[in-house]
């Protein structure tokens, strides 16, 4: 089944309000961000779409696949399930070496080409991590900025799953503007819950959730798109001081006014 849409049908928040939001639909190629405070019920929904809710959960909600209800093999088989769920909590427990991993792993998906998308899948997994990933090491070595992004790799390139969740990548020190334009190479569906404005920003739309409800859909305008390009600086220049530090540099006044005098904000 070619998936083209994944639809929302609404429910109900935490003290069964309705949903404000009626419905909502995510189309194939597109990056999408679920927004809200703590507890506000973002995880729910992404367990929701992770679990094509069938009117069977505390929320009430339901999902669709392509407008229709989704196949019970979705559910019922792991290995034609449609969607990767990558949570802020992962964690390896095999010390199998990350290159064996991978490569018994592809065997299995993508047999044909398997040296190939392993490849592939280290490349993309190293341009979100600070600290190369080893194919030698174990998995258990890793760090958790390197399991979210092996697992962000694997699931993208490998497992080749059409939608792909993710929970909070910014909490792992992911560079998240590297992910963005990575991402946007693939055709899937890309659905993020972020407290991070860079993500929302360059998401096609964001839903926000208060007290367990979806409250509005906000599609990305054009002053947002402008007011993002000003958060890139502002989030690049914390990213170099950020790896200065790391490698035990000191961080000086005349740096600082340096890089905001390149960015224009310093005459």
């Amino acid at each position: 089944m070619k998936i083209q849409s994944i639809s929302i049908l609404g429910g109900v928040g935490k003290d069964q309000t309705p949903d404000f939001v009626g419905t909502v639909q995510f189309q194939m190629g597109q990056i999408v961000s679920i927004v809200g405070p703590t507890g506000s019920g973002k995880t729910t929904l992404i367990n929701d779409l992770e679990l094509f809710a069938d009117r069977n959960t505390p929320s009430q909600r339901k999902i669709l696949i392509n407008d229709l209800a989704a196949p019970e093999i979705f559910s019922n088989g792991p290995a034609r399930h449609p969607i990767a769920l990558i949570t802020q909590h992962t964690n390896f427990l095999s010390d199998m070496a990350v290159g064996k991993f991978l490569t018994t792993h592809a065997s299995v998906r993508r047999r044909s080409e398997c040296e190939t998308v392993v490849d592939e899948t280290l490349n993309f997994a190293n341009q979100l991590t600070g600290e190369a990933i080893n194919p030698d090491s174990a998995m258990t070595e890793l760090s958790g900025g390197q399991t979210r992004a092996l697992l962000i790799a694997d699931a993208v390139v490998i497992g080749n799953s059409p939608i792909i969740l993710l929970d909070e990548i910014e909490n792992a020190g992911i560079h998240r503007t590297k992910a963005l334009e990575l991402l946007k190479d693939y055709e899937k569906i890309f659905i993020f819950v972020t407290h991070d404005p860079r993500i929302a920003l360059l998401s096609d739309f964001r839903i926000v959730m208060k007290n367990g409800a979806m409250q509005k859909i906000i599609h990305t305008g054009e002053e947002e798109k402008r007011v993002v390009e000003e958060i890139k600086k502002m989030d690049d220049l914390l990213l170099e001081f950020r790896t200065h530090i790391r490698n035990g540099l000191e961080l000086t006044e005349s740096l600082l006014e340096d890089r905001l005098r390149a960015m224009g904000y310093l005459e």
